[in-house]
């Protein structure tokens, strides 16, 4: 599957532009997964399944798998989807930044362990720990340009000369030198609409994913309005604790479904 193919057709077909992030924390699940050893993966696998056809995009945050020894989970999920949903993209959510060496085997970990479509990378190391990932361009590469906590103006606003901030050379270069093979995107936090627009205007219909609604406050409008390429798209619009705990009892995936066509609708609203 060709990460950006896919994301057109996922945009056009499901008439959507709503990312649903796959964020497992057990002390939140419901009582009747708890001390099962597969609880990860079916929680996650529940809500897949009742929001797939509702979605652009899933992004497994890696450190959620991670952290409760659960990549085995992590790699049958991204499997499932692929098999279960056939064409929708799974971007790992991992934000890897290292020299060349090591990021290839990060690549080689995201793309041929975990069978993700596409990875967040985080560009401060400079164009050589991007390339193992800008090598592969049937995988899409997830830049961090302007993150959506409150600490990235602590770099990001940063000029770099002549009036130009780091977040927008990181946008430029994106949109130029490194998006030779056309798999570049980038991450702009919903919190910060005005740089959203920003972004767009260096970047053209370079796709971008955009966390920071629900949970973190983001306004839907603002982000829809500042965000949408040209052709009403270009948006992976992440929501995560807003959806994955909706409900608490075992019907969550039901109460996710309804949160995440909720959210679906609501961005529709302003494209």
């Amino acid at each position: 599957m060709h990460f950006m193919t896919a994301l057109a057709d996922a945009w056009r077909n499901r008439d959507s532009l709503l990312c649903v992030g796959l964020d497992p924390d057990p002390a939140r699940f419901p009582k009747h997964l708890a001390g099962r050893p597969d609880a990860i993966f079916e929680f996650c696998r529940e809500i897949v399944d009742a929001t797939a056809d509702l979605v652009c995009a899933f992004k497994p945050q890696i450190a959620y798998f991670a952290a409760h020894r659960a990549e085995d989970q992590l790699e049958a999920l991204i499997s499932h989807i692929h098999e279960r949903h056939p064409g929708t993209p799974v971007v790992l959510d991992a934000k890897r930044g290292d020299i060349g060496s090591t990021a290839k085997q990060y690549a080689v970990e995201a793309f041929e362990r975990f069978g993700a479509d596409a990875i967040t990378v985080n560009p401060f190391m400079g164009r050589d720990s991007l390339e193992p990932y800008l090598g592969r361009p049937d995988k899409g590469v997830i830049v961090l340009c302007r993150t959506s906590n409150p600490g990235g103006s602590d770099l990001q606003f940063l000029d770099v000369g002549g009036g130009e901030r780091l977040f927008e050379r990181v946008a430029r270069l994106a949109a130029t030198e490194w998006n030779a093979s056309g798999n570049v995107g980038l991450v702009v936090g919903a919190t910060f609409p005005a740089e959203i627009g920003r972004v767009r205007e260096l970047t053209g219909d370079m796709p971008l994913l955009v966390p920071g609604i629900g949970a973190q406050g983001g306004d839907v409008a603002a982000t829809v309005r500042a965000g949408r390429s040209a052709a009403g798209t270009g948006l992976m619009i992440n929501s995560s604790r807003a959806i994955l705990y909706a409900g608490s009892d075992e019907h969550f995936a039901e109460a996710a479904r309804r949160a995440a066509e909720t959210t679906r609708d609501e961005i529709n609203r302003y494209r």
